[in-house]
């Protein structure tokens, strides 16, 4: 899989993807079907069904930001389980959720967002996200175990980033180090992850100053 500079990036590029190559999917499952009359009932099935989902799709996303907007979001992902735009609205619902610092809704979004995933990579992104939610709502060792979960290796420095982060907050030093310097093996140009690296330092030399004080 194509390596992306962010998350947003990554979505995006799922989201045209679904939207360039939807229909031409659900035509090509037909044609393996095969037969000239499964074509002309069943393919102009496909057509206007995924017509309609995007339709849909896009209706939903016009009413996210309403007062139930991430209410119906959520029924469209349930009703539309068997497409992309069910993982395409969960993601972008549970972005929504964390702007209003509402965690719980985003992991409900998120944790849909994987089970309804069309591929490992794509169950991955939403993984992550789903990481950094468990983090900020105290679950850490959760956070932790769903990073381990990812098996894209598209996405292991971003794994590792995420897994520095948690290892930060919870003051472990050592295993954080060993994220950020392993982000910085395949990333050496990484300035973010070099400035945590750095911050890191100080803050475990300060720590250990505070200690020996005692």
């Amino acid at each position: 899989m194509e390596r992306y500079e962010t998350e947003e990036q990554q979505v995006e590029a799922i989201k045209n993807f679904w939207k360039e190559n939807g229909v031409a999917i659900g035509v090509g499952i037909v044609l393996g079907l095969g037969g000239l009359g499964a074509w002309q009932w069943y393919g102009n099935k496909v057509i206007a069904d995924k017509e309609a989902q995007s339709i849909a799709f896009q209706e939903t996303l016009e009413s996210i930001d309403s007062e139930n907007g991430l209410n119906a979001v959520e029924a469209f992902a349930k009703e539309n389980s068997d497409s992309g735009y069910s993982v395409l609205a969960s993601l972008m619902a549970a972005q929504k959720a964390v702007s209003a610092e509402n965690f719980e809704s985003a992991k409900v979004h998120l944790t849909m967002a994987v089970s309804n995933a069309p591929s490992p990579a794509v169950a991955d992104l939403a993984k992550m996200r789903l990481a950094r939610v468990e983090h900020q709502l105290g679950d850490s060792q959760a956070a932790l175990a769903t990073l381990d979960s990812v098996a894209s290796d598209s996405y292991s420095d971003q794994v590792q980033e995420i897994k520095g982060d948690i290892y930060v907050a919870l003051k472990d030093f050592d295993n954080a180090k060993a994220a950020y310097d392993a982000v910085l093996s395949e990333q050496p140009q990484n300035r973010l992850v070099e400035m945590k690296l750095s911050n890191l330092n100080f803050a475990a030399t300060q720590v250990a100053g505070g200690t020996s004080e005692e």
